[in-house]
């Protein structure tokens, strides 16, 4: 496949073009390390187009990976799948639409919630898998469809960040029936739509969704792409609009260039060839470790640990892993998530499968694990957030009004959410995950 903005700067970077043009470091001045790579690094020069106003090398590329998609329109982002939530968000509020929403959200998305003024119709999981996970029924979004007689937005994170899937194309239909959009915090999710069987949200009736292109492919960290379903009618510049609002004018070539040439692999017999491999190997290295290990139902490329279930605790596999060099996306006492793509070799999967058939736990496991806590609104998540705030210790925060949401990232889940009243259940599990201080409302 053509990769027209990896070629065109490959051609001025090759060219003795003396450059009158930012960035200062003009190709030149950098570490030793990044000499190649400052080279590709330039601006918005004569023919290397521009992200949101693309007409040139940039519209031809994100064409290329719409078709790879399957979408009507794929734009990029040079600013992770956080600036498509807030681009989806912003065009929903541009609709005028209620916005409903699964409760394990990223807190990019309740950022954005709170940069936009738009309140949040919750749903919670019938079945809790830690406050990280959970599994949601599409009825449930249909009661509050049904509550609000209004154009409305269902906003759904899926493959979530222990990998289990959401029933998309369940919740695609509910969507359908009600006139609403459907919108799909799909990060972990780009490889899906090359897999055997159709699971990604595009496929399965998405309107809108976006990917982080480093989190599953070869794309530099912070390289997303926000799709739009080929069912969906929108203007372009509309969302290219949106993106501009919240994005960066000066967004970096160098990921723009990685993206470009992540068509040309995801183009290549090669590439799927290799994601069904390791999807092979994962498939089998679950099934031979199923006697030891308890592992989490969802996409094949989470290997994701359920340490309790396993009777061991997660902290302590991960701190084996880490010694015997293998690094885990994110642990916890509950969980261990490893993180596979098509770039992972086979010897890498033999040695993990060796190093968990070493591992012997001292550790005892923990007895249960703590859910998403359920709370009443006490005020708006923009009131909250802009308000004259003091940080208080956990274990005297009953009753105030949660201000700042403090939960890092990995996981970005938060425990509680802005404009939300502190209760003993949301102590608790703070408590349980160190976080020993918190945000709230003076």
């Amino acid at each position: 496949m053509h990769t027209p903005i990896y070629d065109y700067l490959s051609q001025y970077a090759a060219s003795d073009s003396i450059r009158m043009h930012m960035p200062g470091h003009k190709g030149r001045f950098c570490p030793p390390a990044f000499q190649q790579a400052a080279k590709f690094d330039i601006t918005e020069i004569y023919n290397a187009d521009s992200l949101f106003e693309a007409n040139g090398i940039i519209a031809e590329s994100e064409t290329n990976a719409a078709r790879l998609f399957g979408t009507s329109y794929t734009f990029y982002s040079c600013a992770g799948s956080t600036l498509c939530i807030q681009a989806m968000l912003l065009l929903m509020k541009q609709e005028g639409r209620e916005v409903i929403a699964a409760r394990n959200v990223h807190r990019s998305f309740l950022n954005a919630c709170t940069l936009l003024d738009l309140p949040v119709h919750w749903v919670y999981p019938r079945e809790n898998c830690g406050f990280l996970s959970g599994r949601y029924h599409p009825d449930d979004f249909a009661a509050v469809l049904e509550k609000i007689h209004r154009p409305a937005c269902v906003y759904v994170t899926s493959p979530d960040y222990l990998g289990n899937m959401a029933d998309i194309a369940a919740i695609s239909g509910v969507c359908k029936k009600y006139s609403a959009k459907l919108l799909v915090d799909n990060a972990h999710g780009a490889h899906l739509a090359f897999l055997s069987h159709r699971c990604h949200p595009m496929q399965l009736g998405a309107d809108f969704c976006c990917d982080s292109t480093h989190k599953m492919l070869s794309g530099l960290t912070g390289t997303a792409y926000l799709h739009v379903g080929s069912q969906t009618v929108v203007e372009p510049k509309r969302i290219r609009n949106a993106m501009a609002m919240f994005g960066s004018t000066s967004p970096s070539y160098l990921m723009l260039a990685s993206l470009d040439w992540c068509n040309r692999e995801l183009s290549s017999p090669l590439f799927r060839e290799q994601l069904s491999e390791v999807t092979r190997q994962t498939t089998r290295l679950r099934k031979h470790k199923a006697d030891r290990y308890h592992f989490v139902h969802g996409e094949p490329l989470h290997l994701t640990i359920d340490a309790m279930k396993s009777g061991m605790d997660g902290r302590e596999l991960a701190a084996y892993l880490i010694d015997n060099q293998l690094v885990p996306e994110y642990y916890d006492a509950y969980f261990v998530v490893l993180l596979c793509s098509a770039a992972t070799r086979p010897e890498e999967l033999n040695r993990l499968e060796q190093v968990l058939d070493d591992f012997s736990p001292t550790q005892p496991p923990k007895s249960h694990r703590p859910c998403l806590p359920h709370t009443e609104s006490a005020c708006g998540i923009r009131e909250a957030t802009l308000a004259p705030q003091e940080h208080i210790p956990i274990e005297r925060a009953k009753g105030r009004i949660c201000a700042a949401v403090d939960i890092p990232c990995p996981p970005a889940v938060p425990i509680v959410l802005s404009g939300e009243r502190i209760n003993a259940a949301c102590i608790a599990v703070c408590t349980e995950y160190g976080i020993q201080e918190i945000s709230v409302v003076k």
